[in-house]
Protein backbone atom coordinates (compact mmCIF):
# COMPACT_ATOMS: atom_id res chain seq x y z
CA UNK A 1 0.00 0.00 0.00
CA UNK A 2 1.40 3.37 -1.00
CA UNK A 3 1.92 5.82 1.82
CA UNK A 4 0.52 9.32 1.37
CA UNK A 5 2.07 12.48 2.74
CA UNK A 6 0.11 15.54 3.82
CA UNK A 7 0.75 18.81 5.60
CA UNK A 8 -0.40 18.99 9.22
CA UNK A 9 -0.56 22.09 11.44
CA UNK A 10 0.69 21.41 14.95
CA UNK A 11 0.80 23.83 17.87
CA UNK A 12 3.28 23.33 20.69
CA UNK A 13 5.08 25.36 23.35
CA UNK A 14 8.87 25.50 23.40
CA UNK A 15 11.33 27.44 25.48
CA UNK A 16 13.71 29.50 23.40
CA UNK A 17 17.06 30.26 25.02
CA UNK A 18 17.57 33.93 24.17
CA UNK A 19 20.87 35.67 24.92
CA UNK A 20 19.18 37.61 27.73
CA UNK A 21 17.78 34.44 29.33
CA UNK A 22 21.15 32.72 29.06
CA UNK A 23 22.76 35.75 30.72
CA UNK A 24 20.21 35.70 33.56
CA UNK A 25 20.83 31.99 34.21
CA UNK A 26 24.59 32.57 34.19
CA UNK A 27 24.33 35.49 36.64
CA UNK A 28 22.22 33.35 38.95
CA UNK A 29 25.13 30.90 39.34
CA UNK A 30 27.94 33.44 39.77
CA UNK A 31 29.69 33.77 43.16
CA UNK A 32 30.60 37.24 44.39
CA UNK A 33 34.06 37.61 42.82
CA UNK A 34 32.94 36.38 39.39
CA UNK A 35 29.84 38.57 39.53
CA UNK A 36 32.03 41.61 40.11
CA UNK A 37 34.12 40.72 37.04
CA UNK A 38 30.97 40.18 34.96
CA UNK A 39 29.63 43.60 35.98
CA UNK A 40 32.89 45.21 34.89
CA UNK A 41 32.72 43.45 31.52
CA UNK A 42 29.12 44.56 30.99
CA UNK A 43 30.00 48.17 31.87
CA UNK A 44 32.70 48.12 29.19
CA UNK A 45 30.38 46.54 26.63
CA UNK A 46 27.16 48.52 27.19
CA UNK A 47 27.49 52.33 27.45
CA UNK A 48 23.85 52.57 28.54
CA UNK A 49 24.83 50.97 31.86
CA UNK A 50 26.60 53.06 34.47
CA UNK A 51 27.57 52.97 38.14
CA UNK A 52 25.31 55.12 40.29
CA UNK A 53 27.08 54.40 43.56
CA UNK A 54 30.64 53.07 43.66
CA UNK A 55 31.81 50.68 46.36
CA UNK A 56 35.45 50.16 47.21
CA UNK A 57 36.51 46.53 46.91
CA UNK A 58 39.16 45.37 49.34
CA UNK A 59 42.57 45.80 47.75
CA UNK A 60 46.17 45.26 48.70
CA UNK A 61 46.81 48.83 47.55
CA UNK A 62 44.13 50.21 49.87
CA UNK A 63 44.69 50.43 53.63
CA UNK A 64 41.23 51.90 54.25
CA UNK A 65 38.64 50.06 56.34
CA UNK A 66 34.93 49.55 55.93
CA UNK A 67 33.17 50.84 59.02
CA UNK A 68 29.79 49.07 58.75
CA UNK A 69 28.82 46.46 61.34
CA UNK A 70 28.51 43.82 58.62
CA UNK A 71 32.02 44.43 57.36
CA UNK A 72 33.43 44.28 60.90
CA UNK A 73 31.84 40.87 61.24
CA UNK A 74 33.59 39.64 58.11
CA UNK A 75 36.95 41.04 59.28
CA UNK A 76 36.73 39.90 62.92
CA UNK A 77 36.85 36.23 62.11
CA UNK A 78 39.61 33.68 62.18
CA UNK A 79 38.73 32.66 58.59
CA UNK A 80 37.67 35.85 56.76
CA UNK A 81 37.93 34.33 53.28
CA UNK A 82 40.11 37.06 51.83
CA UNK A 83 43.55 38.60 52.29
CA UNK A 84 43.60 41.56 54.66
CA UNK A 85 46.33 44.21 54.95
CA UNK A 86 47.25 45.14 58.51
CA UNK A 87 47.37 48.82 59.32
CA UNK A 88 50.55 50.73 60.04
CA UNK A 89 52.46 49.75 56.89
CA UNK A 90 52.94 51.56 53.63
CA UNK A 91 51.20 50.61 50.40
CA UNK A 92 54.57 49.76 48.91
CA UNK A 93 55.28 47.29 51.72
CA UNK A 94 51.89 45.64 51.23
CA UNK A 95 52.45 45.39 47.49
CA UNK A 96 55.96 43.99 47.95
CA UNK A 97 54.74 41.36 50.43
CA UNK A 98 51.95 40.41 48.06
CA UNK A 99 54.36 39.94 45.14
CA UNK A 100 56.70 37.89 47.33
CA UNK A 101 53.78 35.70 48.37
CA UNK A 102 52.73 35.18 44.76
CA UNK A 103 56.21 34.26 43.59
CA UNK A 104 56.84 31.83 46.45
CA UNK A 105 55.51 28.29 46.16
CA UNK A 106 56.31 25.12 48.08
CA UNK A 107 58.69 22.57 46.64
CA UNK A 108 56.93 19.57 45.12
CA UNK A 109 57.82 15.97 45.91
CA UNK A 110 59.15 15.45 42.38
CA UNK A 111 61.39 18.52 42.60
CA UNK A 112 62.71 17.47 46.02
CA UNK A 113 63.60 13.96 44.83
CA UNK A 114 65.12 15.13 41.54
CA UNK A 115 67.31 17.62 43.39
CA UNK A 116 68.71 14.75 45.50
CA UNK A 117 69.10 12.56 42.41
CA UNK A 118 71.27 15.22 40.72
CA UNK A 119 73.69 15.12 43.68
CA UNK A 120 74.35 11.38 43.31
CA UNK A 121 77.55 10.06 41.67
CA UNK A 122 75.67 8.01 39.07
CA UNK A 123 75.88 7.60 35.29
CA UNK A 124 73.77 9.58 32.86
CA UNK A 125 71.75 6.46 32.04
CA UNK A 126 71.00 5.83 35.72
CA UNK A 127 69.96 9.46 36.12
CA UNK A 128 67.59 9.29 33.13
CA UNK A 129 65.97 6.09 34.43
CA UNK A 130 65.72 7.57 37.93
CA UNK A 131 64.09 10.71 36.51
CA UNK A 132 61.46 8.61 34.73
CA UNK A 133 60.76 6.71 37.94
CA UNK A 134 60.37 9.91 39.99
CA UNK A 135 58.02 11.45 37.42
CA UNK A 136 55.95 8.28 37.75
CA UNK A 137 55.18 8.86 41.47
CA UNK A 138 51.83 10.10 42.79
CA UNK A 139 51.37 12.59 45.65
CA UNK A 140 51.90 9.81 48.23
CA UNK A 141 55.24 8.81 46.71
CA UNK A 142 53.89 5.56 45.21
CA UNK A 143 54.26 4.26 41.64
CA UNK A 144 51.47 5.29 39.27
CA UNK A 145 52.55 2.74 36.67
CA UNK A 146 54.73 -0.26 37.45
CA UNK A 147 58.39 0.74 36.83
CA UNK A 148 58.95 -2.48 34.86
CA UNK A 149 56.23 -1.50 32.37
CA UNK A 150 57.50 2.06 32.23
CA UNK A 151 61.05 1.04 31.34
CA UNK A 152 59.99 -1.25 28.49
CA UNK A 153 59.93 1.87 26.30
CA UNK A 154 63.49 2.98 27.28
CA UNK A 155 66.90 1.74 26.23
CA UNK A 156 69.86 1.21 28.58
CA UNK A 157 70.78 4.88 28.25
CA UNK A 158 67.31 5.98 29.35
CA UNK A 159 66.29 7.16 25.87
CA UNK A 160 62.82 6.40 24.43
CA UNK A 161 62.57 3.39 22.09
CA UNK A 162 60.63 3.53 18.84
CA UNK A 163 59.39 -0.03 19.39
CA UNK A 164 58.88 -0.88 23.10
CA UNK A 165 60.31 -4.20 24.29
CA UNK A 166 58.07 -7.14 25.18
CA UNK A 167 60.19 -8.15 28.18
CA UNK A 168 62.48 -6.12 30.40
CA UNK A 169 66.16 -6.67 29.66
CA UNK A 170 67.98 -8.28 32.66
CA UNK A 171 70.68 -5.60 32.59
CA UNK A 172 68.08 -2.84 32.53
CA UNK A 173 66.18 -4.57 35.35
CA UNK A 174 69.36 -4.57 37.44
CA UNK A 175 69.88 -0.83 36.82
CA UNK A 176 66.25 -0.13 37.67
CA UNK A 177 66.48 -2.05 40.96
CA UNK A 178 69.61 -0.21 42.08
CA UNK A 179 68.20 3.21 41.14
CA UNK A 180 64.89 2.43 42.85
CA UNK A 181 66.70 1.41 46.02
CA UNK A 182 68.70 4.64 45.85
CA UNK A 183 65.56 6.81 45.56
CA UNK A 184 63.84 4.91 48.39
CA UNK A 185 66.59 6.17 50.71
CA UNK A 186 66.07 9.81 49.74
CA UNK A 187 64.24 12.23 51.97
CA UNK A 188 61.43 11.46 52.65
CA UNK A 189 62.38 7.82 53.17
CA UNK A 190 59.97 5.29 51.71
CA UNK A 191 58.97 6.82 48.37
CA UNK A 192 59.29 5.00 45.03
CA UNK A 193 57.31 2.06 46.44
CA UNK A 194 54.18 0.10 45.47
CA UNK A 195 52.09 1.25 48.44
CA UNK A 196 52.06 2.03 52.14
CA UNK A 197 53.03 -1.54 53.17
CA UNK A 198 56.22 -1.52 51.06
CA UNK A 199 56.91 2.05 52.17
CA UNK A 200 56.78 1.01 55.84
CA UNK A 201 59.05 -1.97 55.13
CA UNK A 202 61.62 0.33 53.47
CA UNK A 203 61.49 2.70 56.44
CA UNK A 204 61.98 -0.24 58.84
CA UNK A 205 64.94 -1.46 56.82
CA UNK A 206 66.64 1.97 56.80
CA UNK A 207 65.79 2.91 60.39
CA UNK A 208 68.89 2.85 62.64
CA UNK A 209 66.96 1.50 65.62
CA UNK A 210 63.99 -0.49 64.35
CA UNK A 211 62.01 -2.73 66.70
CA UNK A 212 62.87 -6.45 66.50
CA UNK A 213 60.68 -8.46 64.09
CA UNK A 214 58.75 -5.35 63.03
CA UNK A 215 59.27 -6.14 59.33
CA UNK A 216 57.90 -9.64 59.82
CA UNK A 217 54.78 -8.32 61.57
CA UNK A 218 54.16 -5.79 58.78
CA UNK A 219 54.60 -8.45 56.09
CA UNK A 220 52.44 -11.14 57.71
CA UNK A 221 50.16 -9.56 60.33
CA UNK A 222 49.56 -5.88 59.47
CA UNK A 223 45.77 -6.35 59.23
CA UNK A 224 45.69 -8.09 62.63
CA UNK A 225 47.78 -5.26 64.09
CA UNK A 226 45.33 -2.67 62.76
CA UNK A 227 42.49 -4.60 64.43
CA UNK A 228 44.52 -4.75 67.68
CA UNK A 229 44.66 -8.57 67.72
CA UNK A 230 47.88 -8.52 69.74
CA UNK A 231 47.51 -11.90 71.41
CA UNK A 232 46.79 -13.59 68.08
CA UNK A 233 49.96 -12.08 66.60
CA UNK A 234 51.98 -13.10 69.65
CA UNK A 235 50.76 -16.72 69.45
CA UNK A 236 51.46 -16.92 65.72
CA UNK A 237 55.00 -15.54 66.05
CA UNK A 238 55.71 -17.16 69.45
CA UNK A 239 56.62 -13.89 71.09
CA UNK A 240 55.16 -11.95 74.02
CA UNK A 241 52.36 -9.39 73.73
CA UNK A 242 54.81 -6.85 75.17
CA UNK A 243 57.09 -7.33 72.14
CA UNK A 244 54.12 -6.84 69.79
CA UNK A 245 53.24 -3.60 71.60
CA UNK A 246 56.83 -2.38 71.17
CA UNK A 247 56.52 -2.95 67.43
CA UNK A 248 53.24 -1.04 67.41
CA UNK A 249 54.79 1.94 69.21
CA UNK A 250 57.74 1.90 66.81
CA UNK A 251 55.50 1.81 63.71
CA UNK A 252 53.71 4.93 64.93
CA UNK A 253 56.94 6.85 64.32
CA UNK A 254 56.87 5.95 60.62
CA UNK A 255 54.94 7.70 57.85
CA UNK A 256 52.92 5.32 55.62
CA UNK A 257 52.36 8.12 53.06
CA UNK A 258 55.73 9.94 52.94
CA UNK A 259 54.98 12.08 49.90
CA UNK A 260 51.98 13.89 51.38
CA UNK A 261 54.18 16.41 53.19
CA UNK A 262 55.13 17.85 49.79
CA UNK A 263 51.62 18.51 48.48
CA UNK A 264 51.63 21.58 46.20
CA UNK A 265 47.90 22.24 46.49
CA UNK A 266 47.44 25.94 47.20
CA UNK A 267 44.84 27.43 49.56
CA UNK A 268 41.85 28.94 47.79
CA UNK A 269 40.58 32.24 49.16
CA UNK A 270 36.87 32.96 49.02
CA UNK A 271 34.63 35.88 49.92
CA UNK A 272 31.34 34.80 51.54
CA UNK A 273 28.26 35.91 49.62
CA UNK A 274 26.08 35.79 52.75
CA UNK A 275 26.62 35.90 56.49
CA UNK A 276 24.53 34.67 59.40
CA UNK A 277 24.79 36.32 62.79
CA UNK A 278 22.82 36.19 66.01
CA UNK A 279 21.16 39.42 67.14
CA UNK A 280 19.07 39.45 70.30
CA UNK A 281 18.64 35.70 70.12
CA UNK A 282 17.50 35.72 66.46
CA UNK A 283 19.38 34.52 63.37
CA UNK A 284 19.86 37.42 60.94
CA UNK A 285 20.80 36.93 57.27
CA UNK A 286 22.96 39.65 55.66
CA UNK A 287 23.85 39.74 51.96
CA UNK A 288 27.47 40.71 51.39
CA UNK A 289 26.96 43.23 48.59
CA UNK A 290 29.69 45.66 49.66
CA UNK A 291 31.76 44.84 46.58
CA UNK A 292 28.85 45.07 44.12
CA UNK A 293 28.31 48.61 42.73
CA UNK A 294 24.82 50.06 42.44
CA UNK A 295 23.95 50.13 38.73
CA UNK A 296 21.56 52.32 36.76
CA UNK A 297 20.79 53.67 33.29
CA UNK A 298 23.23 56.21 31.88
CA UNK A 299 21.99 59.79 32.31
CA UNK A 300 23.34 60.57 28.85
CA UNK A 301 21.18 57.84 27.27
CA UNK A 302 18.18 59.03 29.25
CA UNK A 303 18.72 62.58 27.93
CA UNK A 304 18.83 61.27 24.34
CA UNK A 305 15.45 59.61 24.85
CA UNK A 306 14.06 62.92 26.08
CA UNK A 307 15.50 64.82 23.09
CA UNK A 308 12.78 64.39 20.48
CA UNK A 309 14.72 65.48 17.36
CA UNK A 310 17.74 63.24 18.05
CA UNK A 311 15.55 60.33 19.06
CA UNK A 312 13.68 60.45 15.71
CA UNK A 313 16.81 59.13 13.95
CA UNK A 314 16.08 55.42 13.37
CA UNK A 315 19.63 54.08 13.79
CA UNK A 316 20.21 56.12 16.93
CA UNK A 317 16.80 55.18 18.31
CA UNK A 318 17.46 51.46 17.74
CA UNK A 319 20.94 51.65 19.29
CA UNK A 320 19.75 53.52 22.38
CA UNK A 321 16.68 51.31 22.81
CA UNK A 322 18.70 48.09 22.64
CA UNK A 323 21.34 49.42 25.05
CA UNK A 324 18.78 50.58 27.59
CA UNK A 325 16.83 47.29 27.29
CA UNK A 326 19.96 45.20 27.88
CA UNK A 327 20.96 47.42 30.82
CA UNK A 328 17.52 46.99 32.42
CA UNK A 329 17.70 43.23 31.90
CA UNK A 330 21.20 43.03 33.41
CA UNK A 331 20.20 45.07 36.49
CA UNK A 332 17.06 42.98 37.00
CA UNK A 333 19.07 39.75 36.60
CA UNK A 334 21.40 40.81 39.43
CA UNK A 335 18.39 41.78 41.57
CA UNK A 336 16.75 38.39 40.95
CA UNK A 337 20.01 36.62 41.79
CA UNK A 338 20.29 38.40 45.12
CA UNK A 339 16.62 37.90 45.98
CA UNK A 340 16.73 34.19 45.13
CA UNK A 341 19.98 33.75 47.06
CA UNK A 342 18.44 35.35 50.16
CA UNK A 343 15.29 33.22 49.86
CA UNK A 344 17.33 30.02 49.54
CA UNK A 345 19.54 31.00 52.49
CA UNK A 346 16.47 31.80 54.59
CA UNK A 347 15.04 28.35 53.81
CA UNK A 348 18.38 26.66 54.65
CA UNK A 349 18.52 28.50 57.97
CA UNK A 350 14.99 27.36 58.81
CA UNK A 351 15.83 23.73 58.10
CA UNK A 352 19.29 23.85 59.71
CA UNK A 353 18.51 26.15 62.65
CA UNK A 354 20.25 23.85 65.18
CA UNK A 355 23.44 23.87 63.10
CA UNK A 356 23.69 27.68 63.14
CA UNK A 357 23.10 27.75 66.89
CA UNK A 358 25.01 24.66 68.09
CA UNK A 359 27.47 23.47 65.42
CA UNK A 360 28.19 20.91 62.69
CA UNK A 361 27.08 17.74 64.44
CA UNK A 362 23.50 19.10 64.51
CA UNK A 363 23.31 19.20 60.72
CA UNK A 364 20.10 17.43 59.65
CA UNK A 365 19.36 15.64 56.35
CA UNK A 366 18.35 18.12 53.64
CA UNK A 367 17.77 17.83 49.88
CA UNK A 368 17.52 20.28 46.98
CA UNK A 369 13.89 19.22 46.64
CA UNK A 370 13.11 20.41 50.19
CA UNK A 371 14.50 23.89 49.56
CA UNK A 372 12.95 24.11 46.07
CA UNK A 373 9.50 23.36 47.52
CA UNK A 374 10.00 25.93 50.29
CA UNK A 375 11.18 28.71 47.97
CA UNK A 376 8.88 27.83 45.07
CA UNK A 377 11.51 27.33 42.37
CA UNK A 378 12.91 24.38 40.42
CA UNK A 379 15.59 22.15 41.98
CA UNK A 380 17.98 23.18 39.17
CA UNK A 381 17.62 26.81 40.29
CA UNK A 382 18.51 25.90 43.88
CA UNK A 383 21.53 23.94 42.64
CA UNK A 384 22.59 26.86 40.45
CA UNK A 385 22.23 29.53 43.14
CA UNK A 386 24.12 27.51 45.78
CA UNK A 387 26.97 26.36 43.54
CA UNK A 388 30.30 27.99 44.43
CA UNK A 389 28.77 30.38 46.98
CA UNK A 390 29.82 30.57 50.60
CA UNK A 391 28.20 31.59 53.87
CA UNK A 392 29.91 33.06 56.94
CA UNK A 393 28.67 31.53 60.20
CA UNK A 394 29.73 31.49 63.84
CA UNK A 395 31.44 28.16 63.09
CA UNK A 396 33.42 29.28 60.04
CA UNK A 397 32.87 29.64 56.30
CA UNK A 398 30.91 26.90 54.50
CA UNK A 399 29.86 26.35 50.90
CA UNK A 400 26.08 26.44 50.65
CA UNK A 401 26.10 22.93 49.19
CA UNK A 402 27.55 21.72 52.50
CA UNK A 403 24.07 21.97 54.03
CA UNK A 404 22.59 19.44 51.59
CA UNK A 405 23.35 16.02 53.01
CA UNK A 406 21.72 12.60 53.04
CA UNK A 407 20.29 10.82 56.04
CA UNK A 408 22.47 8.07 57.48
CA UNK A 409 20.72 4.66 57.52
CA UNK A 410 20.13 3.89 61.18
CA UNK A 411 21.26 7.40 62.09
CA UNK A 412 17.78 8.67 62.88
CA UNK A 413 17.62 12.43 62.52
CA UNK A 414 21.38 12.71 61.95
CA UNK A 415 22.88 13.51 58.56
CA UNK A 416 26.05 12.08 57.10
CA UNK A 417 28.00 15.27 57.87
CA UNK A 418 26.57 15.33 61.39
CA UNK A 419 27.71 11.75 62.08
CA UNK A 420 31.15 12.50 60.61
CA UNK A 421 31.46 15.44 62.99
CA UNK A 422 30.53 13.18 65.91
CA UNK A 423 33.22 10.68 64.86
CA UNK A 424 35.76 13.51 64.68
CA UNK A 425 34.88 14.65 68.20
CA UNK A 426 35.09 11.08 69.55
CA UNK A 427 38.57 10.59 68.05
CA UNK A 428 39.76 13.99 69.34
CA UNK A 429 38.61 13.10 72.86
CA UNK A 430 40.26 9.66 72.97
CA UNK A 431 43.09 9.12 75.43
CA UNK A 432 46.75 9.46 74.57
CA UNK A 433 47.39 5.74 75.16
CA UNK A 434 44.12 4.03 74.25
CA UNK A 435 43.20 4.46 70.57
CA UNK A 436 39.57 3.71 69.80
CA UNK A 437 38.85 1.11 67.13
CA UNK A 438 36.02 1.50 64.62
CA UNK A 439 34.07 -1.07 66.61
CA UNK A 440 34.43 1.01 69.80
CA UNK A 441 33.50 4.21 67.97
CA UNK A 442 30.37 2.42 66.74
CA UNK A 443 29.45 1.50 70.31
CA UNK A 444 29.84 5.13 71.43
CA UNK A 445 27.70 6.32 68.52
CA UNK A 446 25.04 3.74 69.35
CA UNK A 447 24.91 5.19 72.86
CA UNK A 448 24.06 8.53 71.24
CA UNK A 449 21.27 7.01 69.15
CA UNK A 450 23.22 6.41 65.95
CA UNK A 451 23.45 2.80 64.78
CA UNK A 452 25.68 2.37 61.73
CA UNK A 453 27.89 -0.45 60.44
CA UNK A 454 31.60 -0.60 61.24
CA UNK A 455 32.48 -0.40 57.54
CA UNK A 456 30.48 2.84 57.32
CA UNK A 457 32.47 4.26 60.24
CA UNK A 458 35.70 3.24 58.47
CA UNK A 459 34.49 4.98 55.30
CA UNK A 460 33.63 8.22 57.15
CA UNK A 461 36.92 8.07 59.06
CA UNK A 462 38.86 7.90 55.78
CA UNK A 463 36.85 10.82 54.36
CA UNK A 464 37.87 12.81 57.45
CA UNK A 465 41.51 11.82 56.76
CA UNK A 466 41.73 10.04 60.13
CA UNK A 467 44.12 7.10 60.26
CA UNK A 468 43.16 3.75 61.77
CA UNK A 469 43.66 3.21 65.51
CA UNK A 470 46.95 1.46 64.74
CA UNK A 471 48.43 4.46 62.92
CA UNK A 472 47.02 7.22 65.14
Amino acid sequence: MAQSQKLVLKQQQTLRMTPQLYQAIKIMSLPLLELRDTIQQELEKNPALEIIEETSPLSLDDTGRRTSEEQEYFENTSDPGYIKVQGGGSREDAHRKFIEGVLTRPESLHEHLLWQLRLQPISNAEFRIGEYMIRNLDENGFHIEKPENLLLSLDLQGNPLENPEQELDPEKLSVMSSVKELIQGFDPIGTCTEGYRESILVQIKLHPDSAPRSAEIVERHLELLEREKYQEIARSMRISVKEVMKVKEFLRELDPFPGRNFSTEQPRYVIPDVMIKVQEGELVIVLNDEDIPVLGISSFYASIQDHEEQYKQKDLKRFVKNGVHEAHWFINSIRRRNQTLLKVCKAIVEFQRDFFRKGSKYLVPLSLKDIAAEVGVHEATVSRVTNGKYIQTEWGIFELKYFFTNQVPGGGRFSKEGVKQMILEIVEEEGSTKRLTDQKIGEILEGKGVRIARRTIAKYRKELDIMSSHHR
